[in-house]
């Protein structure tokens, strides 16, 4: 029997990586704000966990302002899908092998 917990990608451990990756896998592209306001994170939080799959080069930053504020958005790139896909795999092999 092959240990499917091999497959799991540590990058998705963290809930909130998770839940980023989960987000940017059925939308286009999600803003900071939005991120944050839908996760319920701080600041300082969610900027690290973006900074740690933006490092690891599962997602793109695009950096603009509106107005004079400045406005980021971010979206899952063909790196990170790929990636995110491989552990939802790796999450179902392992929940149909304990049946």
């Amino acid at each position: 029997m092959k240990n499917h917990f091999q497959d799991l990608d540590k990058a998705f451990e963290s809930k909130v990586r998770l839940a980023v990756m989960s987000i940017l896998m059925v939308e286009d592209q999600v803003s900071f704000n939005e991120l944050k306001s839908t996760l319920k994170v701080t600041d300082g939080n969610l900027a690290s966990h973006i900074k740690a799959l933006e490092k690891i080069g599962y997602l793109s930053v695009l950096k603009s302002f509106v107005g004079k504020k400045p406005h980021t958005v971010y979206t899952a790139n063909k790196v990170g899908v790929r990636a995110f896909k491989k552990h939802l795999v790796a999450l179902e092999q392992i929940l149909n092998s304990m049946k």
